[in-house]
């Protein structure tokens, strides 16, 4: 019951009144780039919050990833640089073989910065190391969104991250994860967090943004 009225209000309110400021991360593995390539060309060109993916992929793919989703979405997306401010209304993937990081500097901007730690959780880039820089930022709340994949990425900086400041987790739901390794990890740990199917992610991430203050 809970889940259709949480359906029903983000398919009402279609983002008229986008106040805020929020951000939205994204952590997936296997399986992750047909499930971003199904919803993410959803998000319309009015979106006004920055989305950063860390996908754990094989190095040359991210950047091949970044450009079919350039074509098909309607927000503009690339590999994020290492010290590239971090804009609203764009859509930024981790590096291969890089951990990712927002680091807040003066004027509240926001740069990515891009580490060369050893692998964590067995990847890299390691969701876990972005989710914990934000502890740091000034971003009001933070849209966390696990897709499917293999292992426990993500559940130790939504953990430490849940603590520091205002954040909404939502997780694929199981019959559509091609691995339901981490986002079962994280409902293991974090039972606060929603399950959905791809379809009503978008939603969700808007309602929740433009209510949140």
């Amino acid at each position: 019951m809970l889940f259709m009225e949480w359906g029903k209000l983000a398919e009402k309110d279609q983002l008229t009144n986008q106040t805020g400021n929020g951000i939205v991360v994204i952590a997936s593995s296997t399986g992750g780039p047909a499930a971003l390539l199904s919803f993410l060309p959803e998000f319309p060109a009015t979106f006004s919050w920055p989305i950063v993916i860390v996908q754990h992929i094989l190095p040359g793919f991210t950047g091949k990833l970044a450009a079919t989703l350039n074509e098909k979405c309607n927000l503009p997306v690339s590999r994020a640089q290492n010290g590239e401010e971090v804009l609203p209304g764009h859509i930024y993937f981790a590096p291969a073989e890089k951990h990712l990081k927002i680091r807040r500097v003066p004027a509240a901007h926001h740069l990515f910065e891009l580490t060369d730690e050893d692998k964590r959780c067995g990847v890299k880039p390691c969701a876990d190391y972005l989710l914990e820089s934000l502890a740091k930022s000034s971003y009001s709340a933070v849209a966390v969104v696990v897709l499917t994949g293999m292992g426990e990425d993500a559940t130790e900086g939504i953990l430490h991250l849940s603590e520091k400041k205002p954040i909404k987790v939502l997780l694929q739901d199981e019959e559509s994860s091609v691995v339901y390794g981490m986002p079962g990890n994280v409902l293991k740990h974090y039972p606060k967090a929603m399950t959905l199917s791809l379809d009503k992610m978008v939603g969700m991430i808007q309602y929740y943004l433009s209510n949140s203050k």
